[in-house]
């Protein structure tokens, strides 16, 4: 999520990606929240990196209709792509959903996952299928299977450029018709040096904010909000690097 140890070759930076190299680099990552934030939580100053984030994502679902206040609305069902160890599946996608479905190859990861138990006054999701594959080998479910959210964040720098208009391509062709159409989110860090950053500690892309917008038009989807996170803090010898949200929906003709 820094800047450190970012290489840049005359190729693309996209076409250095690895994929058996960054399963390698997951798979002996800690399956905790340490682990899944590059350690960032456990340097001074960083502590509760977690929380900024989840409600930097939670606000931005608020501006966009969902969540599971008064004057919002909850959504049947959610697909997380990269869901980890379920941080995000538990804190942000839990509460407003009654059924989620995850894609994550790491499989240790995905043994850790349970839900919040339900209650009266705090209904919980359902975890209804686990797709231990990466996001390039995801296959959508059936036609009835249909998704009111899809959320991924922070993992699709393992995939090419070709492969993440391939996987919003399918994520699109997930989404539900119903209620003016599902969305689909992307939060990402974006690259500050003008240019895609390729990283080969984990054999992964940091992208422009350009690039991504980019990508998204050749899948063809719209932008229908953005939005940078706040609240991320810096310390005398580090900063984190930019982050953005993005709410997407397929074109429409006209």
């Amino acid at each position: 999520m820094d800047d450190q140890n970012q290489n840049q070759t005359q190729k693309p930076a996209d076409a250095c990606i690895n994929t058996e190299d960054g399963l390698a680099y997951w798979e002996g990552v800690s399956a905790d929240e340490n682990g899944m934030l590059g350690g960032i939580p456990s340097i001074g100053g960083f502590a509760y990196i977690s929380k900024v984030d989840i409600q930097g994502s939670r606000s931005f679902l608020a501006k966009l209709g969902i969540g599971n206040k008064k004057g919002l609305r909850t959504v049947d069902s959610v697909l997380e792509g990269g869901a980890g160890i379920g941080r995000i599946t538990k804190s942000l996608l839990a509460p407003l959903a009654s059924q989620i479905d995850i894609i994550e190859p790491i499989k240790k990861f995905t043994d850790t996952i349970s839900l919040p138990a339900s209650s009266p006054s705090s209904p919980s999701a359902t975890l209804r299928h686990i797709f231990n594959t990466g996001l390039e080998s995801w296959t959508p479910q059936p036609a009835e299977t249909k998704y009111d959210l899809i959320w991924t964040q922070w993992c699709v720098g393992h995939l090419t450029d070709a492969q993440l208009v391939l996987y919003l391509v399918r994520c699109s062709s997930s989404l539900s018709p119903d209620g003016g159409g599902g969305l689909i989110v992307i939060k990402e860090n974006l690259s500050t040096s003008g240019e895609d950053a390729f990283d080969a500690e984990d054999s992964s892309v940091t992208r422009t904010d350009a690039k991504f917008q980019e990508l998204f038009g050749r899948a063809g989807l719209d932008i229908v909000r953005m939005e940078m996170q706040r609240g991320f803090p810096v310390t005398a010898t580090m900063r984190l690097l930019p982050v953005k949200m993005y709410a997407l929906r397929p074109k429409t003709d006209g």
